[in-house]
């Protein structure tokens, strides 16, 4: 035997760790248990969210809901409505939809009328449907008065007038200019308006205000009026005046014969004055009407009547703040339906042009 063998020591065997040999089960089943939580998330991820996305009803639905769609909302948010709102079984379907679809492109903001459970294709189509849109849309021309004005926007909500009129009252609160002293004749801009709905007549007020004041920024019109010798206020009387007597193509002419007659102290003698006061739209006044006593008259009283007489659009306050050049004092306009207009400085001439007309009064009764 070997010295390395005699002298050699033998350890005895070691015995487990009994802290150690207890922790082997732990980690197994911590690493099992955290294997489950892996696989039942995945398969919740799947069943509800990839399941979800190929979810879809069939047909065009059945309950009638009113969706909104908010400004700057991409298709995916639009989707995410529809499917708050019952409407589509998925977001995805919707969105599967309109990204087969260009058109889809030119949904904007407001209301839909759509049903529960449409399927994602029809309820694409009826958005991009216009009978669809739910809008109290109306039309108010240039030169409308107040009065009708109100009836237009009446006609086309179910709003009633008094609360239209008592909103005009208040419309110095509504963004109305300071310039304005309170007064809305003038001012409630005319356009095409669509309302959706909930808008109360407060909100409609101060929205055709709010695009007169656009207008006004687009003309500088408050700095621009210091240059005719007229403060802001006379300028839009002068404004409404050129939009009732004038056709466009002679606005700027039309404008240059109130300021030639102002400047003379001439009375204008417009006949949309007088309609004004009577609520009409005369071409062809009487004696008797002619002879109203208004200060809106101006064949009765110098100088420019108290307020506008109508809501101008762009063009005539445009025309108002810069008329064209010449020294016209009468225009006649001899054939109201072409629109042809003579404008002349000589009074025996606008006499020639006056005959002209009531030629044309007499052989179109």
């Amino acid at each position: 035997m070997s010295e390395l063998g005699l002298h050699m020591e033998v350890e005895p065997p070691r015995r487990p760790d009994p802290e150690k040999r207890g922790r082997g089960p732990l980690i197994a089943a911590l690493v099992i248990f955290t294997l489950v939580l892996l696989a039942v998330g995945a398969f919740f991820f799947r069943d509800q969210v990839l399941g979800a996305a190929a979810e879809d009803y069939t047909g065009s639905g059945g309950n009638e809901v009113i969706v909104q769609v908010q400004e700057g909302q991409t298709l995916s948010d639009i989707g995410a409505t529809l499917k708050e709102e019952g409407v589509v079984a998925s977001a995805q379907s919707f969105i599967t939809a309109a990204s087969a679809n260009e058109q889809s492109q030119s949904i904007g903001p407001g209301y839909y009328r759509l049903a529960e459970q449409m399927s994602g294709d029809a309820a694409l189509n009826a958005m991009l449907d216009p009978a669809n849109r739910v809008v109290s849309r109306v039309v108010i021309p240039e030169g409308l008065r107040e009065d009708q004005v109100v009836k237009r926007l009446t006609a086309a909500t179910d709003i009633s007038a008094s609360r239209f009129n008592r909103a005009i009252k208040n419309a110095d609160q509504l963004g109305l200019p300071k310039f304005a002293k309170g007064n809305a004749e003038g001012f409630l801009f005319p356009a095409t308006y669509e309302f959706p709905p909930g808008f109360s007549a407060r909100d409609i007020i101060g929205a055709m205000i709010s695009r007169f004041n656009e207008a006004a920024d687009s003309l500088n019109f408050v700095k621009a009026s210091k240059k005719t010798g007229y403060s802001p206020y006379e300028v839009m009387v002068i404004a409404s005046l050129v939009q009732a007597e004038g056709h466009p193509d002679d606005y700027g002419m039309v404008s240059r014969v109130i300021y030639n007659r102002l400047a003379a102290g001439m009375p204008l003698q417009l006949d949309a004055t007088v309609n004004y006061v009577l609520k009409k739209s005369e071409i062809n006044l009487s004696p008797d009407q002619i002879a109203t006593s208004s200060p809106y008259n101006t064949y009765e009283n110098t100088g420019l009547p108290p307020t506008p007489i109508n809501q101008p659009g762009e063009a005539a306050m445009q025309a108002a703040l810069t008329p064209d050049e010449g020294d016209w004092l009468y225009f006649v306009s001899v054939n109201p339906d072409t629109g042809e207009t003579k404008f002349t400085a000589d009074y025996d001439e606008f006499l020639k042009f006056k005959a002209e007309f009531e030629r044309y009064v007499a052989e179109n009764p």
